[in-house]
């Protein structure tokens, strides 16, 4: 029952992720500060993007790169920013998963664990018993040769010289 609320919670986070990201790019281009920082920001990206582009396609890279006008850096970073929001929120639910299933799985491995251990104890007890029986019935067979009850009782070692069994009386 909780597994799927859990799992019906996370597909509701993503969902509901994508319109927080929306409307944090809308907030971010009105807000003076934060607009020259995400310009800022915008521009920097242009220019490692480009300069990869550049040395991908073999092309020349001490050309001096034009920075893009205010309007496309806004854009930019904006749509950098929800990506990121949205990337942030997919990891940070992958982690969560990750973990709940690690969980689970220490859970069944310490009840594989426990299940093995009580196996072995139960094993030993009886190798215990079957040892004690062993050495009870030995003691029997003693007793009986002792007493020369070996026909009547046809013990395993009563008599077994040539392969034949002694006969009752």
């Amino acid at each position: 029952m909780v597994l799927p609320l859990l799992k019906l919670g996370t597909l509701a986070l993503k969902t509901l992720s994508k319109p927080v990201a929306a409307r944090l790019k809308r907030q971010a281009a009105y807000a003076p500060k934060f607009r020259n920082f995400i310009v800022s920001i915008a521009q920097a990206n242009h220019r490692i993007t480009t300069r990869m582009q550049r040395r991908i396609y073999s092309h020349a890279t001490d050309v001096e790169i034009r920075p893009l006008d205010e309007e496309k850096a806004v854009q930019a970073a904006v749509d950098l920013i929800g990506e990121l929001f949205v990337f942030t929120v997919a990891g940070a639910i992958l982690i969560f998963e990750v973990q709940r299933s690690s969980r689970s799985e220490a859970k069944k491995e310490e009840a594989r664990r426990e299940e093995l251990e009580t196996m072995k104890k139960r094993n030993e007890d009886l190798a215990t018993q079957v040892e004690l029986l062993r050495h009870k019935l030995e003691e029997v067979e003693q007793l009986a040769k002792r007493q020369g009850l070996n026909g009547i009782f046809k013990l395993k070692h009563a008599n077994t010289e040539g392969g034949k069994l002694a006969k009752p009386a």
